[in-house]
Parts: structure tokens; sequence; C-alpha cells
């Protein structure tokens, strides 16, 4: 900021009448140094600061602009072909139509085909970001998306795949590694795909992609199933318990994190006297009672038996040694 202390002629400054302006060079503007107001009657043109070796050499990203995320420019929109009428609004003959018509399929055709830059002109990022908006998932998450996706068609691990199917299995694993609670009937609910094409491309993805993709933790998936069904802490604390001792359990392993999480919710909650109806628990937690009856089922027989073998276990070695 550069203080000019000048004379500003007879009229000085409208409000307080001091004579005394600022210059502001980063803010383009003049105002006054007394009572803080902009006049605006004369426009200030002036270079912009010039950016020294030292400081476009740190990473600091200053002189080139805003920050730009990965995936998320827009600075090569290209040209919408409508096919319909002329510059004058005049309607096209037949065989205009048609060429206009060939001419946005084979553009639309090259641009799903590069397999590099930004998915600035690809209907992936749209359908990612319709998806994501309706799955309510954060921005972080959708720019990891369209990082998955870019890699996987590097790659080329979707060729032959539907769009709907690609885009939901790229969004399952964008979930997974940042540990967002959502199923996979869920995101293909969400894209418009059958569950077993979009798990087929998950596989593609998880297999081929350049980073692991980790399970999404049961914990994550009790915090939203909890509070969707307003559980106190006591139950909560009491699904908390329950998950250590069936990590412990082989026979448990093979189940799925949200089918696990809501069988010990209906049985905690029964337990502390805040019961969940069968189909209260399904419909939050995405899965079938038939599912929910028997992984309960399950649970509670392991659980009972490993309670029993501990209650036992005291009991058989305090015996008297000779």
């Amino acid at each position: 900021m550069v203080e000019a202390a000048r004379d500003a002629g007879p009229a000085g400054c409208p409000m307080c009448g001091a004579h005394h302006r600022v210059v502001d060079a980063a803010r383009m503007e003049e105002h006054c140094g007394e009572c803080g107001l902009v006049f605006d009657d004369a426009a200030l043109v002036a270079m912009p600061p010039r950016v020294s070796a030292e400081t476009s050499s740190d990473g600091s990203g200053r002189g080139i602009g805003p920050f730009v995320s990965p995936g998320g420019s827009r600075r090569a929109l290209g040209s919408v072909l409508t096919g319909s009428r002329d510059g004058q609004g005049k309607p096209l003959g037949w065989h205009r139509r048609y060429e206009f018509q060939h001419l946005n399929r084979v553009a639309r055709r090259q641009v799903a085909r590069t397999i590099s830059g930004p998915l600035d002109r690809s209907e992936a990022r749209s359908e990612i970001a319709q998806c994501a908006t309706r799955l309510s998932l954060p921005p972080v998450v959708v720019q990891e998306a369209e990082r998955v996706f870019r890699d996987a068609k590097v790659r080329g691990l979707f060729r032959g795949r539907s769009l709907p199917s690609s885009v939901g299995a790229t969004l399952y694993a964008a979930c997974r590694r940042y540990s967002i609670p959502r199923t996979l009937g869920e995101v293909s609910k969400a894209v418009g795909a059958r569950r077993s094409d979009v798990g087929r491309a998950f596989k593609v993805v998880q297999r081929g992609g350049s980073s692991p993709v980790q399970a999404v933790s049961a914990r994550a998936f009790l915090s939203r199933y909890a509070e969707e069904l307003a559980l106190s802490a006591q139950v909560r604390a009491t699904v908390e318990e329950m998950l250590e001792v069936a990590h412990e359990d082989p026979e448990l392993s093979g189940l799925s994190p949200h089918g696990l999480v809501a069988a010990l919710i209906y049985l905690a909650a029964e337990r502390n006297g805040e019961r969940r109806s069968r189909a209260q628990v399904a419909r939050v937690s995405a899965v079938t009672e038939v599912t929910l009856r028997s992984t309960s089922r399950l649970v509670e027989r392991l659980m009972h038996r490993s309670e029993s073998g501990a209650d036992s276990q005291p009991r058989a070695s305090a015996g008297p040694t000779t």
C-alpha cells in the first residue's frame, strides 16, 4: 500500500473534506486516508507485480492465478453444435441438420477417447457431479472420483463398459478411500446401473488401479446409522464393544461391514431397552430384513458362545491342584 499525501484540489473528500488520499496497488483503488471513502471517479491503471525467480520456484503459485483443483478446470468448454438453426435464427434444411448432427457425434466421440487432460467436456464429469449430489458427498470425494476415473481411463480399465457402471465404480472407490459410509447398492441406485455391473467395474479398478482401495471401517457405518436411528450413547458403546469381539471371530470376517453393524445395532438396542424394529434398521442400513435376521441370529449365537466360554474358563482353572 502506497500513501500519497497529495493535494486533491479544491474538492477534497466529499465526506470529511480531507485531502489525504491513499493508493492501494493490490486492490487497484484509491481511498481517503481519514474516513476510508473509496474514490471511483478515475480508474487506476497499473501493471501487476512482477514475479521474481525465487517466488516462482518455491511452489507457492503467486502470480499465476488462483488454485485450480485437479479435474476442476473449465478453461476449454468447446463449441456446442445444436444443428437446428443457423446464426440468423433461420431453420436449416435436412441435409445441413444431418451434417451438424454428424459433427456433434464426431466431437463427442473424440472427447470420449481423450485420455489426457481435464474432464472438462466429458460426460463423465457431469455424471460424477450429479451422482455425488444425490449421495451428499463432499467435494474432496468428487475430486478423488475424477482422479480415479482419469487413471482408469488411461489404463484402459473401462473399455467396453457403460458410463453409469464406470462412474459408480469410481465413486465407490473414492468413498472407500476417504472412509465415507456408502454401500455399493446406494451408489448403484444413484448412478442408475445394476449392482452387479458396478461391482464388476469396481473389481477392475481395485485390481488395476495405481493406488490400493481400502475397505470402509465398520465404525463409520456405526456413526451414520446411530445418528439416523437416534440411538443413545449407551447403545453406541455397546455396539463398539460387540464390534471388538466380532473382529476377533473368524466366522464373522466374511460379512459386509454395514450388514454386521446393522445386526449389532439391532441386538444392542434390544439389550439396552431401546428397541428398534427390524424394518427400521433394514431401511436405514440398506439391507433386506431377511439378511438382517440371519446375520443377527449368527452374531447372537457366536456372541453367546464366546460369553459362555469366557465365563466357564475361570471356573475350570480354579480347581485344587495336587
